[in-house]
C-alpha cells in the first residue's frame, strides 16, 4: 500500500482565510496550503499560471513600447501614402471568431472533465477550426496592407505585436491538436486531463491579450 505523502505549509504567511472566498474556478490556479505529493494537477496549474504571467510581461513590454512611440511620434507615425492598419470587416469578423473561441474551448474542457469525450472531441475539434481560421485571416490581411515590416514605426510596430500574438495562436493549436490525438488513445485522461486545462487557460490568456493589440492597432486613432 502506498503511503500518502502530504507537503505541510510553512509558509509564515496563512492565506487559508483569503483563500476559501474565492471563486472555485480561480482557486484551481492558486493551490493553498502544502498539498500532497500526488497533488500534480494542482501544483501544475500553478507553475502554468506563472509561466503565463511572465509571458504577459513580454506582451506588456511591447505594448508599453508601442503607446510611447504613438504618443512621441504622432504627427509621423504613418509615412505619406500610408493608411495604417483599417478596421475593416473582415478584420472584426475574424476577431469575433477568435473571441468566440473561448466560448467553445471552456465547455470542452468541461466535458472531458464530466467524461463525456465525444463532446470535448467535437467542441475541441471546433475550436481548432476558429484558431486556424483567424490564423488563415491574419496572413491574408497582411497581404493586403500597404505597409510592410520596414516601412517606420507603424510597420514595426505593428508587425512584431501581430506577429507574436499570432505565434502564441499558432502553439495554441498545435496544443490543441496534440490534446485531441491523446483523447483517441484509450485511458489517455483517466487519470487526469492536466494537458487539455493547461492549454484552455493558454487559450484565454491569448484572446484576452488580442482584445488589448485590438483596441490599440485598430481603435486607436491619429
Amino acid at each position: 500500500m502506498t503511503r500518502r505523502i502530504i507537503h505541510i505549509d510553512e509558509s509564515p504567511i496563512r492565506f487559508e482565510r483569503w483563500h476559501r472566498r474565492l471563486p472555485n474556478w480561480l482557486k484551481r490556479f492558486l493551490p493553498s496550503g502544502g498539498g500532497s505529493y500526488e497533488d500534480h494537477h494542482g501544483k501544475g496549474m500553478f507553475g502554468f499560471t506563472v509561466f503565463l504571467l511572465s509571458e504577459s510581461l513580454i506582451f506588456l513590454s511591447f505594448i508599453f513600447t508601442y503607446v510611447a512611440l504613438r504618443l512621441t511620434h504622432s504627427r509621423d507615425w504613418l509615412p505619406p501614402g500610408v493608411s495604417g492598419p483599417e478596421l475593416s470587416n473582415f478584420v472584426i469578423i475574424n476577431t469575433v471568431v477568435l473571441l468566440s473561441s473561448s466560448f467553445v474551448i471552456q465547455p470542452a474542457e468541461n466535458a472531458l472533465r464530466s467524461g463525456k469525450l465525444n463532446k470535448f472531441r467535437w467542441l475541441w475539434l471546433m475550436t481548432i477550426a476558429m484558431g486556424t481560421y483567424f490564423l488563415i485571416g491574419q496572413i491574408i490581411e497582411w497581404s493586403k496592407l500597404d505597409f510592410k515590416l520596414s516601412t517606420g514605426l507603424v510597420g514595426s510596430t505593428f508587425y512584431v505585436l501581430t506577429g507574436f500574438h499570432g505565434l502564441h495562436v499558432l502553439t495554441g493549436v498545435i496544443l490543441q491538436i496534440i490534446m485531441l490525438v491523446r483523447s483517441f488513445i484509450r485511458g489517455n485522461y483517466n487519470k487526469g486531463h492536466f494537458g487539455a486545462s493547461t492549454t484552455t487557460l493558454f487559450w484565454h490568456f491569448v484572446d484576452i491579450v488580442w482584445v488589448f493589440l485590438f483596441s490599440l492597432l485598430y481603435l486607436w486613432r491619429a
